[in-house]
């Protein structure tokens, strides 16, 4: 927001200087991003009058100009076509230093001598074109210094505003903040509503009142379509940024910039029927003020007549029926768009308009009629013209409503660190027009139609924070509240396994919760994954249901700088879709621990012998995760069919029968549409499958010698090894201490579809050195458990 100090200072002038202004702006959180002078340094320039023009004796296109400066008259030479005998002009005397250091002297044109120049607004450097010299209103004071009469020591402020402070994108809204930070009132011009001196009017259908719940119109016939805008205005709208282009535009960017509020401007002539604010249908395309034809989006909100579509609501006007030099009759337009409507629209067709920029971020949603006054008022005393009652259709449930707040005089000191008295509490949100009741613990808050952004508690202790003033504030030092976290002795945490990780060579990463939706699909065709509204980009649009996408989107780019050992893992929430009916209970957030490994065993050593990993990598990995548990006992593994991964080198972590985890080998078909180099292995488990911790428990260590027996049963080859040791263990009761396998034999002597496993079985007891007759007892104890279950048989 770019504007004028001096046209702020005409609503609200404190006893400060631009400087204290402008830092006052910035600490109040509308920070100024720069400041410059309204106009190039330059001097020796006058209002003057043109007493008479001559033509040059030996010039066609040269004009002999006789002016006065109020004191004295000089011949100019001028070359400007609109020269003229009673205009009054910008004269540069003879020792005039104009914008670039070009000094003005005195000089014979073609015979004639020329004491100065006859300025345009380009050589002034107030334009950057112009058809000819400037040309100045019929009271200019002849004489007067033309910087002093335009007031050309003025500064340009612009400020970087944030995007809930719509309100303040116009001088009302700045002048409003002054006044507040000065202790001040604002004084805003009088703006009287125009009587109606005709009966025409327009119907307004609003058909999409959620996204336009208030249109307000007004005709105005017999304009004066020669008229010119006025030079106070013209300069107003330079030194914000706006370049004047004939009055009835420069009107509505002039109350855009003045109240904070976009209009437009149709010409009657080309509206069939009347008003309607709708959606597009389908192929419905519009041609813009800026000549381009747009197809529209069947969400983009039209303004259109009973025939076809006029403008981009809240962005841009259509060609046909924009404002031409031959307007005379016109129908204003002043509208209250929902930003939801709005917000993205204009980007969606290459647009940023001031008009969208305002919307997008909201208007105060009663100052239509206001902002159509005070442009009626403005076009009849410029142009002329006649104006018709003001028409304000509205649908007064979608408005907004005022918002009221609960604030808590504890939570304002809690968050500012200062206790602020109540009567300055109350002075701070009453000059900020919030309409304050006091209740037991602090008030009840209302907010002005224009502070739309107040919603909670902490944008009112905001207020009161920026408004007091954060150099007032006393420098006090940082307090918390340290409370010790109580940890289950029972629970793992997660800290443990991350360190056991690292101490096993991996690297933590950490990734986005939002991943590709193409990756995501590829690794889980068979879950539905939840989509975000808005993402962030196309490549961040679902919530994973994983966390391999991440991990393997950062191989991808280890692999893409040439690394040839990767070891990565991560823990965080993966985000599953539920079976419940409850919007409460739609998705399973699951805190995850999960790992990838490619390239070789071991790091680049010497010895130069580097081995390509393997399952068993992987699943020695998954096994050292389970060994912190407490429930290591309680983990078993089975072959397992996930996509992701490939059919013959997956499995799934169980404890005690239930899934807490994946591991195995990338899918070969993945890994090649996702052009990864090398064999790569990946493991995901939940944290609460096996964050048991072990509680202490005291156990005498026995005095007496243990006693080994060896054994090899033949049993059949899908018998796993944690079935058999299951059994054994069962079998053996608490004096079997240890129970190993240490070899496995197919072949001689053992038939087809059998195998024989070698059994190291370790007995002991606590109270006496077991008698051999003992330990025979337990062990054939285990041999009839194993022939029962497995059928298995000793090997001779």
């Amino acid at each position: 927001m770019k504007f004028s100090e001096n046209w702020l200072r005409e609503w609200v002038n404190p006893e400060i200087d631009s400087d204290t202004l402008c830092e006052q702006l910035t600490m109040a959180g509308l920070e100024v991003d720069g400041i410059e002078g309204a106009a190039e340094a330059f001097s020796g320039v006058v209002v003057a009058q043109v007493v008479e023009a001559k033509q040059h004796p030996d010039a066609d296109k040269l004009k002999v100009c006789v002016v006065s400066n109020g004191t004295s008259t000089v011949e100019i030479v001028c070359g400007a076509p609109n020269a003229r005998t009673g205009i009054k002009v910008a004269c540069a005397e003879v020792g005039a230093v104009l914008p670039g250091n070009f000094k003005i002297k005195k000089a014979k044109l073609r015979g004639v001598v020329s004491m100065g120049m006859l300025c345009s607004e380009s050589e002034l450097g107030l334009s950057d074109e112009s058809d000819g010299i400037m040309e100045l209103p019929e009271d200019a004071p002849i004489g007067t210094d033309f910087r002093e009469y335009l007031s050309l020591d003025d500064q340009c402020i612009d400020v970087d505003l944030t995007p809930n402070r719509g309100d303040c994108l116009g001088i009302r809204g700045i002048a409003r903040e002054v006044a507040v930070l000065n202790k001040t009132t604002v004084t805003a011009p009088q703006i009287d509503s125009v009587a109606a001196t005709i009966d025409d009017t327009l119907p307004i259908e609003l058909q999409a009142t959620e996204a336009c719940p208030r249109y307000v119109g007004r005709i105005i016939r017999n304009i004066n379509p020669q008229a010119k805008t006025p030079l106070w205005m013209v300069e107003k709208l330079r030194r914000s940024g706006i370049r004047a282009i004939f009055p009835l535009v420069d009107i509505t960017n002039f109350v855009l910039l003045e109240l904070g509020h976009p209009m437009h401007a149709f010409d009657l002539r080309e509206i069939q029927g009347g008003i309607r604010v709708r959606f597009p249908e389908a192929d419905e395309k519009l041609v813009l003020l800026d000549g381009r034809e747009v197809e529209l989006s069947k969400d983009t909100l039209l303004i259109a007549d009973q025939q076809r579509p006029l403008a981009l609501a809240g962005i841009m006007g259509g060609e046909h029926s924009g404002i031409a030099d031959d307007t005379a009759d016109v129908f204003l337009e002043s509208a209250w768009f929902n930003p939801l409507a709005i917000v993205g629209k204009a980007r969606l067709y290459g647009l940023h308009t001031d008009a969208s920029h305002r919307y997008e971020r909201g208007v105060d949603p009663q100052l239509q009629v206001k902002a159509i006054e005070r442009a009626s008022q403005l076009i009849l005393s410029i142009c002329g013209g006649e104006a018709g009652p003001v028409m304000d259709e509205k649908a007064a449930d979608q408005l907004p409503v005022a918002n009221t707040v609960t604030l808590r005089r504890s939570r304002v000191t809690r968050l500012l660190g200062v206790t602020l008295e109540d009567d300055v509490i109350e002075d701070i949100l009453n000059r900020l027009e919030l309409t304050t009741e006091a209740t037991e613990e602090g008030w009840q808050v209302t907010s002005p139609s224009h502070r739309f952004d107040i919603e909670i508690e902490a944008d009112l202790i905001e207020e009161i924070a920026r408004i007091y003033g954060y150099n007032n504030m006393p420098a006090i030092k940082c307090q918390g509240e340290m409370s010790m976290t109580a940890k289950p002795e029972s629970q793992l945490q997660l800290n443990r396994f991350k360190q056991l990780m690292a101490d096993r060579g991996y690297q933590e990463a950490i990734t986005y919760s939002f991943v590709d939706p193409t990756l995501q699909k590829l690794l889980f065709p068979d879950i539905k994954s939840l989509s975000l509204l808005n993402p962030i980009s196309t490549d961040m649009g679902e919530m994973r249901v994983s966390l391999w996408p991440g991990l393997i989107q950062a191989l991808q780019r280890n692999q893409s700088f040439r690394e040839q050992r990767i070891r990565l893992f991560e823990t965080g929430l993966r985000f599953l879709p539920t079976d419940g009916d409850s919007e409460e209970n739609d998705i399973d957030q699951q805190l995850t621990i999960s790992g990838l490994i490619a390239g070789s065993r071991e790091p680049l050593n010497w010895e130069g012998n580097q081995t390509a990993i393997d399952f068993y990598d992987i699943k020695a990995d998954v096994e050292a995760l389970c060994g912190v548990s407490a429930a290591e006992a309680e983990f078993s593994v089975e072959k397992a069919e996930i996509s992701a991964l490939h059919p013959g080198q997956s499995a799934k972590l169980l404890r005690n029968g239930e899934n807490v985890g994946y591991f195995g080998a990338i899918h070969p078909g993945i890994s090649k549409k996702l052009k990864l180099s090398g064999p790569v292995y990946l493991f995901e488990i939940t944290v609460s499958g096996i964050d048991s911790a072990n509680i202490p428990e005291y156990q005498e260590w026995s005095r007496f010698p243990s006693s080994t027996r060896d054994l090899a049963v033949i049993i059949d080859e899908d018998v796993s090894a944690n079935e058999l040791l299951e059994a054994v263990n069962e079998a053996g009761g608490k004096r079997l201490v240890n129970a190993r396998i240490f070899d496995i034999y197919r072949g001689k002597g053992v038939d087809f579809g059998r195998k024989s496993i070698a059994l190291g079985l370790t007995f002991g007891d606590f109270s006496h050195t077991l008698k051999d007759t003992e330990v025979s007892n337990m062990v054939d104890k285990i041999i009839n458990r194993l022939s029962e279950r497995f059928s298995a048989t000793l090997r001779d």
